[in-house]
């Protein structure tokens, strides 16, 4: 489910960049480049799902958002195929690579416009799929993507070489979660190895190694089960925890010391 790929996404960031209780701190970042990541990364996380015309990513900006979900699609041969692979895998990293090295210099210094648009996708489709604003038309997700964007180019942090490492969270964390539905991944597209007919009549196997080529561990069930709603409770939960901590930090460090003003002022 949209909603749930994009939590787990968001705390699976807080985990890795935050250095805070009860996180791993692999890739430490400051306040600003927890909270931009954070969103970033609920949105790379459902960036597979662009190969389904009536997914949540394909009508996040419509219509330039449609007519990319139609071409991955048939790049891809179809939902959960080209995308739900490690090639798929590379190749949208090699995308937010890319996009990572196109700066602008500009009067007021570099701007970092290819993280920007990156972005203006990937926060978007986060707040989308999350619900974090009421259901409304496709102008109003225009203005909202758009201001993203022009916040995340002017304000993010310098150093852009987290923006590959999103998408490589985001998509890894999407993939594992189909991996242990019942659907399973085709992690080895475009080469497709089905079962021999033998493992087909063992239940065990059959489900692991499905019919069509794909694998899967199927610990949660289907998707939307009631025991992916169980695990995603904790990880919203950590993940939001996670974000607000970082954004009280944010706010702190931008809100003036008045002390030190009223000093100087001599009142």
């Amino acid at each position: 489910m949209g909603g749930h790929h994009a939590a787990s996404g968001a705390a699976a960031w807080v985990a890795v960049a935050s250095t805070g209780p009860y996180t791993l701190g692999w890739y430490p970042l400051d306040a600003t480049g927890i909270v931009i990541g954070a969103m970033a990364t609920g949105g790379t996380a459902l960036v597979c799902d662009w190969d389904h015309r009536s997914s949540t990513i394909a009508h996040s900006l419509p219509p330039l958002s449609n007519v990319i979900a139609v071409g991955i699609e048939n790049a891809s041969g179809g939902h959960r195929q080209g995308t739900h692979s490690i090639l798929g895998a590379g190749c949208f990293v090699l995308l937010a690579t890319m996009a990572a090295q196109f700066q602008v210099h500009t009067r007021w210094g570099l701007l970092s416009v290819g993280a920007g648009l990156l972005c203006m996708f990937m926060i978007n489709i986060a707040a989308k799929a999350l619900k974090l604003f009421p259901k409304s038309g496709w102008i109003s997700n225009w203005v909202f993507a758009l201001l993203m964007a022009g916040l995340v180019t002017w304000f993010a942090p310098d150093q852009w070489t987290w923006l590959p490492l999103s998408m490589l969270i985001g998509v890894g964390v999407h993939i594992i979660g189909d991996l242990i539905t019942t659907g399973g991944v085709p992690l080895l597209w475009p080469i497709v190895i089905k079962p021999p007919r033998l493992f087909r009549r063992v239940p065990l196997l059959r489900n692991v190694w499905r019919p069509n080529g794909a694998l899967s561990l199927p610990l949660l069930g289907r998707a939307g089960s009631r025991r992916e709603w169980l695990l995603l409770i904790p990880v919203s939960a950590y993940a939001m925890v996670g974000m607000a901590l970082a954004g009280w930090e944010l706010a702190r460090a931008l809100v003036p010391d008045w002390t030190l003003i009223w000093a100087r002022l001599g009142l």
